[in-house]
């Protein structure tokens, strides 16, 4: 596998919701998004399988997101991953890596367009060490304790590429 290939590719529809403080599936002229509220810490949870070809160095989740309602501010990711794998994670609690930051992001100058963030991993510790052919969850969650766009955030697709 190349660096910058695409590994995997999550949408809205793929989440999967925590017990507290869920990200909330919308519409947005009929495109799937997940709302972040401006006020409450949410998290989205996606699950796969990393791909075989996967040659065991760093990621990119690259975060393609909207704002619903603001025009200026900023908006804050944290990413991280938890490693499944083969008798690796007791699926009766959570094992999650520390997050990555995609921080200060300038919230385009119209609702509505979609802005694509990078938050970058190390092989490793770092992305709790998934390994090729291994399943693995991934947490995204929007910061609204230190960003400064008002109403939500929306996220369109998540892609995960090898670096």
């Amino acid at each position: 596998m190349a660096s910058g290939d695409t590994l995997v590719v999550f949408t809205p529809l793929h989440h999967e919701p925590p017990a507290s403080n869920p990200a909330t599936l919308d519409t947005r002229n009929g495109h799937p998004v997940l709302d972040f509220s401006d006020s409450v810490i949410q998290t989205a949870y996606f699950s796969g399988v990393m791909p075989q070809h996967y040659s065991g160095g760093g990621v990119t989740v690259y975060l393609h997101w909207a704002a619903s309602t603001a025009t200026t501010g900023d908006i804050d990711w944290g990413v991280a991953f938890e490693r499944i794998g083969d008798q690796q994670q007791d699926l009766d609690s959570d094992g999650f890596a520390a997050s990555n930051q995609g921080d200060n992001n300038t919230v385009p100058a119209t609702a509505g367009l979609v802005d694509i963030v990078s938050v970058a991993f190390t092989d490793g510790a770092d992305m709790d060490s998934v390994a090729a052919g291994e399943s693995f969850r991934m947490f995204v969650r929007r910061d609204s304790a230190s960003d400064t766009a008002s109403g939500d955030a929306e996220l369109v697709k998540v892609e995960i590429r090898e670096t």
